[in-house]
């Protein structure tokens, strides 16, 4: 005597089976996270000029002037490096560089902003850059050295003892050479003596330090 199961029996039990077969030949294997960008979400290079140097200033603890004062005139340097890659320190950080007083030049390096005898109003802050070398100006009446984190205030770029703009530790490695020695402090509090050297290396470094 043989037993017919219906059409739709049937079917279910095949398709059971099926199942079965399939899920005892799943296998899972780990996964494997991604690796951390090399550039930030936000606060990553470049970082050009601001458009409002002088807002920058005054939020830095500066006062703009209506032309360039040097009594105190000091140069300290600056190179910044992410991924072994040099960054531009930008011409005209703390220079209103579309004020009619305000003269520029083309060399070798770019633009270069200055040469002002007097601005009709505030155009120039006592910290700038006049080229794209990294050299950092401090044109001052008073002796009194400007610190690292009121230029990268006037830069518009974040700069504490945790992150140099949107780079930050420990998930990205900072190191900060100052005259050559590595610095275990905050960058921020770092005078800008002359011919103070200055290096910030964001993660890998570059295959020569100056």
């Amino acid at each position: 005597m043989s037993l017919r199961l219906p059409s739709a029996a049937l079917t279910g039990l095949l398709f059971l089976a099926a199942c079965g077969s399939a899920s005892s030949q799943t296998t899972t294997s780990p996964v494997t996270p991604a690796p951390p960008a090399e550039t930030p979400p936000s606060g990553g290079v470049p970082w050009p000029a601001p458009a409002d140097p002088l807002a920058l200033t005054r939020a830095a603890g500066l006062k703009p002037e209506r032309h360039e004062t040097l009594d105190f005139h000091v140069h300290a340097h600056l190179d910044v490096f992410v991924n072994g890659q040099k960054v531009p320190v930008p011409a005209g950080i703390g220079i209103e560089i579309h004020d009619p007083g305000v003269n520029s030049s083309t060399t070798s390096q770019g633009v270069s902003y200055g040469g002002i005898n007097e601005c009709a109003s505030p155009c120039i802050s006592p910290l700038h850059t006049h080229d794209s070398t990294g050299t950092i100006h401090t044109e001052s009446a008073t002796a009194r050295p400007n610190h690292l984190g009121q230029f990268f205030k006037e830069w518009g770029v974040r700069l504490d003892a945790s992150c140099v703009g949107g780079y930050c530790s420990p998930g990205t490695r900072i190191l900060i050479l100052v005259d050559g020695s590595r610095l275990s402090g905050n960058p921020a509090d770092v005078e800008l003596l002359d011919q103070r050297e200055i290096v910030v290396i964001i993660g890998s470094a570059p295959g020569q330090q100056p």
